[in-house]
């Protein structure tokens, strides 16, 4: 089992896509509409790391969208023989099921995030209405997006809480793995064209230590003053830059409870002010694509 807690900061983007439909919106993205801030759920997050798990390593899950409940889910793993917890993605997100007698019908995952959200205000793309190509006109509907959204999560990984649910240090090198190339292959027709941008794992001293937010200390800014003084206006990468200077201090003044920052950055995300943090002697692990 793990002994020492982690902080996960991740940051991807979605460029003339729908990051996370709102069923009880006419699936429009989620929104914060007095900020125009674009939200993101844990779940969606989640959802794309299981079916990587399931599709692309294929590793047998709890949560499978082959399966309509987690009761009949349940019954599946008793009669294969096994307990979940030699499920991958239990032992990382934990399970909730109405049977009483699999720990309680609820087990709390070690591996958390709370919801993600846009780094910056974002807009609708004007048009939403879809046709077929039937001269009838059948299948007129709506198709919302928006123009582009860099969108940070925040999570953590509690070792107090691994001890329960079984996660290992392999877990956790395979979840840095899921989290960089799951979002890229979930290409169904509302979410090609997202991408990671950037993921940091600050690993750190034993399983008391831990750290605020890190989405606070990144500000996101633009070379060019009608962008910088109207954000809503990205569009694309190139369009804006990232000052990472608050974090980097941050990360440094609390270096003696880190022992690595596991990382990867995209060439194209232009991230200024942090690389210092590097210089002080906080150890680095970089992680490839």
């Amino acid at each position: 089992m793990i002994s020492k807690n982690s902080e996960i900061l991740f940051l991807y983007d979605a460029q003339s896509c729908n990051p996370n439909g709102d069923m009880d919106n006419e699936n429009k993205p989620r929104m914060d509409y007095d900020t125009s801030i674009n939200l993101v759920s844990d779940v969606r997050l989640k959802r794309y790391i299981r079916d990587y798990l399931e599709v692309i390593k294929n590793m047998e899950i709890f949560v499978t969208g082959s399966v309509e409940s987690a009761k009949e889910r349940s019954k599946q793993i008793k009669n294969k023989k096994i307990t979940h917890t030699d499920l991958v993605d239990v032992r990382m997100f934990g399970v909730v099921t109405a049977e009483e007698d699999i720990v309680g019908g609820h087990m709390t995952g070690p591996i958390q995030f709370n919801w993600g959200h846009s780094l910056h205000p974002v807009e609708l793309i004007d048009s939403s209405t879809i046709t077929s190509s039937f001269s009838s006109g059948q299948g007129v509907g709506k198709d919302y997006r928006l123009h582009y959204s860099l969108i940070a999560f925040s999570g953590s990984i509690n070792a107090n809480i691994a001890y329960s649910s079984k996660l290992t240090d392999d877990d956790i090198r395979l979840f840095d793995e899921s989290i960089l190339h799951a979002i890229p292959l979930a290409r169904t027709r509302s979410k090609i064209g997202q991408y990671p941008r950037l993921y940091l794992r600050i690993e750190l001293k034993d399983n008391t230590a831990f750290l605020k937010d890190l989405r606070s200390m990144l500000r996101i800014s633009s070379d060019n003053p009608m962008i910088a003084e109207n954000p809503k206006l990205i569009r694309k990468p190139a369009d804006y830059f990232i000052d990472g200077s608050r974090l980097s201090e941050y990360l440094q003044n609390n270096a003696t409870i880190i022992t690595t920052v596991y990382y990867w950055k995209d060439p194209e995300l232009d991230l200024r002010n942090f690389d210092t943090i590097f210089s002080q002697g906080v150890p680095k692990h970089e992680l490839l694509l």
